[in-house]
């Protein structure tokens, strides 16, 4: 059997043989495997193994015809490659392999072979690959069945696993031959038998593969390269072709412009492989100019021998700079002689680059004959100066044109004259094509303006709607937050009314915000409002109450010592009570005064107070902690929307109206609302004067009235208002009202401060006459109590507003001004509602600094304020003779006000202050319960404080309260210090109110004089 099948026979046969020798081998043993020689049996394994894969191989190789592959075992079959004693792999014969033809291995469809079928070729295949692989689990058992021998139980190898993707690489051609090792060692080897093969594969190839020295130096029969003149030809006139034999003219030329041979000879022998440099140019001179010829062989015979000695890099420019020759090359309305002498000696010398030499020297005479110039002289020296450059960029300036002109000053004129382009070659069409191009260009210019503007107003107009929507979300957004802020706000302020009775009888925490939520342009008007702001610190006294604790939300940075006087002041309540002034108690537990982060973050701002708050959430999380599991409210001031929402962050309601209702009311056209609807008497006037109806009569009174206001009129405040015409601009801008003033040189105004329960119970809290140190009508100050109307009169005066205001759903503080005066016809005195202030005023502050500090109470229907005093403690040396006496009720005065102002106050430290007002006698009686207490708002500007003077009766607090401010007038002062202040304007106030009061004191003597003595004569 021929062909594979003959080999795969004969290979069966073979590992039959191998494996009964193995049989009989180990018959002879007699026990068990573990004396087995496993060598034998592995070595029979892997030579069947080998001869499988040999065959396998090789039946697969001439089936495929792929590139035979080495085989991994140690053979020298006929896949091995022999190396010939130079090194040069040699093939195998092909002889020595044995081919099936295709023929004999591919199978028709349909056919089978006529000695063995495929059901037992199958079989035999499968025996033989188990046979093959002794890994295989099933190897043990074929060998069993087919030929009786049992196998050992072998371990299974580990093999290295195999990327299924790995590429695997190898060589698909024969390998090239490489010069051997000792070819390189030996130098009796010096030539190596080249075969037309690896001759064709290159010069290269063979300098890699060793067969040719890298150092050889390579002869080639035919040059690659013939070297061979080159003709030049003038730049104007066209190239003919040259003729075979040539002339006798053209070969003398080449002749001389072919280098020495000595000088290349002698160059190439002084260094390897050198190259001689080129001819110089001036080698190449015409017979018509002999007088040149000694000058430039001297030259060459300069430039040849530095050549021979260092051949440095020498550029053109560099030759030609140092020529003692100039050409004066002339151009003549832009146009070139070339058969001038000068032209014709520099296309000599520049014979090798005579093409660009005459490229730029046309393209100057262009430039000229643009420009009309009639006459221009070219230095030949500059121009080969420039030719490096000029082949380089291929656009030279202007200024480098004109650089080469011997007369530039004369041309540059011409070429600077406007117009003189349009005069030369070609000028009405370059004047036509200018025309069109401004023309277009201002059309295109116009038309891109135009375009532009239109882009920036589609980008204005696009802007604007975004920023318009924007803003419309925001608002819709801002809307509908406020509004339900307003909700929970009713809904606490409800829940707040029906728990009223029992959270002011019980132990609760009142959070004070004394926050003046005025409009932006009242803010920025008004200075140091924060100042303003923080003037209501008495609050901190209603601590007097033991249910009641309070946290004081304070606009202003306070320092520690500031800290330590209201700590050390609100202590005193215990020394009030007993009359002891050791008596005094540590009660910072319960108040608390806190500053909002923010204010640091707004410090040039005029922000309200709860603004303040509501971005600093480090204070309202304070507050939270503060108040847990316990009954609070809060007490605002002229409540804002931000009252509302930091209300709804903490989830407390407030004791006072909604913003609207208050901002309403709290005009001066609110308030005359309110007072017509009370039926309360009120100056004669006019409200709401802002309407489009009368903006021609507010622009008429704008322009007549400033005059007669200026003649007849001044302004109350005129820091506010220098000008007349100040104040009508912003009394049109903003409206208001005019009032009558009282027709009396003796006008009296009083406060009165009142309590709107959310019960609905309304109550009045105090009442003051006022006291004007910065103006006749606005106040500084009070008095208390009030000792100008009638209580009887000013309390139902009080009742018909707060029943109004009650109408109008005002909850909280708020508080009345009153003006009243002897009407001089009626001779009468009478009494008028002027203002109405919805908010917790600094009158109403002071008032609780005063009921602390002297635990009194105020009988408003006696119009009596009284205090209880303390009996005396006797030592303990003194015998006790009497009974000890029981407390005494006696009646003070007070003069109070927080709005005392002194520059030269913020040059000390408000400890000298109090030591100095110590030293001059100033000071409180805590048995007596009199003497003087100030009011200390701020540590940074520490120009405004409050003072409280208490005293048994009016008069004699009035003088005390005098002379204690010149005290501190003549403390603070300096002679040559004028400081801002209103010390003055409150002492002459206090004068004016002596002066009536002493006044009317001799007046009722006499009227009571009088009235005796007629019922003396009656009886």
């Amino acid at each position: 059997m021929a062909g594979p099948g003959a080999e795969v026979g004969a290979l069966l046969a073979q590992v039959q043989e191998d494996l009964q020798q193995l049989k009989a081998k180990l018959r002879g043993i007699s026990q068990g495997w573990e004396s087995v020689d496993v060598g034998s049996l592995e070595d029979a394994i892997e030579r069947t193994k080998s001869g499988l894969r040999k065959h396998a191989e090789k039946y697969l190789n001439a089936v495929n015809k792929s590139v035979l592959t080495i085989s991994p075992f140690e053979s020298t079959g006929p896949c091995s490659r022999q190396i010939s004693k130079w090194g040069i792999p040699v093939e195998a014969s092909q002889k020595e392999i044995v081919f099936p033809e295709m023929s004999s291995v591919s199978v028709q469809r349909g056919t089978s072979s006529p000695h063995v079928t495929s059901s037992s070729k199958q079989k035999v295949l499968t025996m033989l690959k188990l046979l093959s692989d002794p890994q295989n689990a099933q190897n043990r058992k074929v060998l069993n069945q087919n030929y009786g021998v049992s196998m050992p139980l072998m371990r299974k190898r580990k093999m290295a696993p195999v990327s299924p993707r790995r590429v695997a690489k190898g060589v698909t051609v024969g390998n090239l031959s490489v010069a051997p090792p000792s070819f390189h060692l030996d130098s009796s080897c010096s030539v190596l038998p080249l075969t037309k093969m690896d001759a064709q594969k290159g010069i290269l190839s063979l300098i890699e593969r060793g067969l040719i020295p890298r150092a050889a130096r390579i002869t080639l029969e035919k040059p690659l390269l013939l070297p061979k003149p080159a003709p030049l030809h003038e730049f104007h006139s066209k190239h003919k072709k040259r003729s075979t034999g040539g002339s006798a003219e053209s070969k003398k030329t080449v002749a001389a412009m072919a280098p020495p041979r000595s000088l290349t000879s002698k160059g190439s022998k002084g260094t390897k492989g050198s190259i001689a440099p080129p001819p110089s140019c001036t080698s190449v001179v015409s017979l018509k100019k002999p007088k040149l010829l000694p000058g430039i062989q001297t030259w060459q015979s300069a430039v040849h021998s530095a050549g021979l000695q260092k051949t440095p890099e020498v550029t053109l420019t560099q030759g030609f700079r140092d020529l003692p020759v100039e050409f004066n090359i002339v151009i003549r309305k832009g146009n070139l002689d070339h058969g001038a002498p000068d032209l014709l000696a520099f296309k000599d010398h520049c014979c090798l680059f005579w093409g660009s030499a005459l490229c730029f020297l046309e393209r100057v005479a262009r430039l000229l004959r643009d420009y009309a110039v009639p006459l221009a002289v070219v230095k030949g020296k500059k121009v080969m100066e420039l030719l490096l450059d000029f082949e380089f960029h291929q656009r030279p300036t202007r200024q480098e044109f004109l650089s080469v002109i011997k007369n530039q000053v004369a041309v540059r004129k011409l070429l600077n004259r406007p117009g003189q382009r349009y005069r030369g070659q070609n000028g009405t069409e370059a004047a036509a094509t200018k025309i069109q191009a401004t023309w277009r260009c201002y059309t295109f210019r116009k038309a891109y303006i135009n375009f532009r503007r239109r882009q920036w107003a589609s980008g204005v107009v696009a802007i604007s709607w975004l920023v318009r929507m924007h803003m419309v979300r925001v608002r819709k957004t801002l809307r509908e937050s406020r509004q339900k802020h307003l909700e929970n706000f009713y809904a606490r302020a409800k829940h707040l009314a029906a728990n009223w009775n029992r959270i002011r009888t019980s132990k609760r925490t009142v959070i004070h915000i004394p926050s003046l939520g005025y409009a932006q342009y009242v803010r920025e008007a008004t200075p140091d409002f924060a100042i303003h702001q923080g003037s209501q610190i008495g609050r901190l006294c209603e601590i007097q109450d033991p249910n009641v604790d309070v946290i004081y939300v304070c606009p202003l940075q306070l320092s520690e010592e500031l800290r330590q006087y209201y700590r050390k002041l609100l202590g005193l309540q215990a020394a009030v009570r007993s009359g002891d002034p050791e008596d005094i108690a540590d009660l910072q537990d319960r108040f608390k005064i806190l500053t909002p982060e923010a204010v640091n973050s707004f410090s040039s701002r005029p922000l309200a107070l709860a603004t303040l708050l509501k971005y600093s959430p480090k204070t309202i999380q304070r507050i939270r902690n503060l108040i847990r599991g316990r009954e609070a409210y809060i007490v605002g001031g002229l409540l804002h929307q931000d009252d509302l929402e930091v209300a709804d962050v903490l989830d407390l309601p407030v004791l006072g109206p909604d913003p609207e209702v208050s901002r309403l009311y709290s005009s001066k056209s609110g308030s005359r609302r309110v007072f017509a609807a009370a039926g309360v008497p009120m100056p004669p006037g006019q409200q709401d004067i802002y309407s489009r109806k009368q903006e021609p009569a507010l622009a008429k009174i704008s322009q007549e009235l400033p005059g007669l206001l200026a003649q007849h009129a001044k302004a109350v405040n005129e820091k506010r208002f220098p000008t007349w015409g100040k104040f009508l601009q912003t009394f049109v801008s903003q409206g208001g009202v005019i009032e009558a003033f009282p027709p009396s040189d003796s006008v009296t105004n009083l406060t009165v401060d009142m309590l709107i329960e959310p019960t609905g119970t309304i109550t009045t809290v105090c009442a003051g006459d006022q006291i004007h140190a910065d103006g006749p009508l606005r106040s500084s100050g009070t008095t208390f109590p009030q000792a100008s109307v009638e209580p009887g009169v000013l309390n139902s005066l009080c009742l018909k507003i707060g029943e109004a205001c009650r109408a109008r759903g005002v909850v909280g503080y708020f508080s009345v001004d009153f003006a009243t005066f002897i009407h001089p016809q009626t001779m009468g005195q009478q009494v008028w509602a002027v203002d109405l202030d919805l908010h917790y005023s600094d009158h109403l502050s002071l008032t609780q600094v005063l009921l602390y500090v002297t635990n009194g109470k105020l009988d408003s229907r006696s119009r009596r304020f009284e205090v209880q005093l303390a009996p005396k403690k006797l030592k303990f040396w003194q015998v006790r003779k009497e009974q000890p006496q029981a407390a005494s009720q006696v009646t003070r005065c007070v003069v109070m006000s927080s709005s005392m102002t002194h520059h030269n106050l913020s040059l000390i430290y408000y400890s000298v202050f109090l030591q100095m007002c110590k030293a001059q006698g100033i000071g409180f009686d805590v048995q007596q319960k009199e003497g003087t207490i100030f009011m200390l708002f701020e540590d940074q500007k520490r120009h405004r404080f409050g003072m409280l003077t208490i005293g048994e009766h009016l008069q004699g607090v009035l003088m005390t309260f005098a002379h204690h401010l010149f005290i501190i007038y003549q403390e603070l002062s300096a002679p040559n210090m004028h400081a801002e202040t209103n010390f003055k304007g409150a002492v002459q106030d206090i004068e004016m109110i002596l002066g009536v009061a002493e006044h009317n004191k001799l007046q009722f003597e006499e009227e009571d004089l009088q009235a005796s003595k007629a019922q003396g004569l009656t009886k």
